[in-house]
């Protein structure tokens, strides 16, 4: 960081946010105050619910604590420093703390992006070969896998934010964006940027594709599985828990390939409408997705709440 008052005269950005329209900013502050406070309380009861019932200490559940946890986080990255900015005229954020906001999504996110998958994996070892479920989704292998999970995007993001370190910012400090991100950020640069574009597009988008490909590989086995049940109820007890996960990997993964598989150049305002989907409103939706759609978890909330009426 040290590295920014030799080369860049530019020391801190303007986030524009969503709307640079005066009028528009306290309707957007409730807006997304009453989304974080949402996704604040719904996944702390996703993890409330599942910490308490013996019953759903299981792998899947797991994995879905550790998804409510990380949306926990990966909104709170974000959306604060928005609810600031939209009450505040100087809507500016420093160089080291741009860097910071987008190595922690960059990290967050990666998490999620791997917990679905280890989610998916999960689902396609009950399915399609259940007697063997309890050996090959040991608690070893549940704790190596979130281990991974959580781990390995730790070095992805960082190299990252090491390429963008290098690059020099001299013109101009507007951000077109409601958080630091990358695409934007380039954009700004008055150096070559070409290392940093080609790396998202070839170690970025192999790191985002494969959990997404070992996901799509789970769900295509899932289906060919469920298709040969001969009970009904089966086939719509497999349904019912598996579409609720592909629910959420629809919504996370559509955001993140519409964004960062177009060309830099054509960076638009529909690229924020699209991060808005997999940063904001996925960890929004994921608590209700899993609960609405899952017979355990809703007996496991309604057990949770009603200790605490008691």
């Amino acid at each position: 960081m040290e590295r920014l008052n030799k080369t860049n005269s530019v020391s801190e950005f303007i986030l524009l946010g969503l709307s640079s329209r005066p009028e528009d900013q306290k309707p957007l502050f409730i807006l997304f105050l009453i989304i974080y406070l949402i996704t604040i309380t719904g996944n702390v009861l996703i993890i409330l619910a599942i910490h308490s019932d013996p019953q759903l200490h299981t792998p899947m559940y797991v994995f879905l604590s550790v998804l409510s946890f990380t949306d926990i986080w990966y909104t709170t990255n974000i959306v604060p420093r928005m609810l600031v900015n939209f009450l505040s005229e100087k809507k500016t954020i420093s160089y080291a703390g741009c860097l910071t906001q987008m190595y922690f999504t960059y990290v967050l996110g990666n998490i999620d992006s791997f917990i679905l998958a280890a989610m998916a994996y999960d689902r396609y070892v009950a399915i399609c070969d259940p007697f063997h479920y309890v050996i090959i989704m040991s608690h070893r292998r549940c704790v190596l896998l979130v281990a991974f999970s959580c781990s390995l995007p730790l070095f992805h993001s960082l190299l990252h934010i090491l390429l963008l370190n290098q690059l020099t910012f001299c013109n101009s400090n507007i951000v077109h964006h409601f958080f630091c991100d990358i695409n934007p950020l380039l954009k700004l640069s008055c150096s070559s940027v070409f290392v940093n574009d080609l790396t998202i597009k070839t170690e970025g988008l192999v790191f985002w594709v494969t959990p997404f490909l070992c996901i799509v590989f789970s769900y295509v086995r899932i289906l060919i599985a469920v298709l040969r049940i001969p009970s009904a109820a089966g086939k719509r007890k497999a349904f019912s828990t598996c579409g609720s996960h592909f629910t959420v990997v629809i919504l996370f993964y559509g955001g993140i390939f519409y964004v960062y598989l177009q060309p830099l150049s054509s960076y638009t305002v529909w690229n924020r409408v699209a991060t808005l989907v997999y940063t904001v409103l996925s960890s929004m939706l994921n608590p209700f997705i899993y609960s609405l759609r899952n017979r355990d978890m809703k007996r496991g909330l309604r057990k949770l709440l009603g200790r605490r009426k008691s």
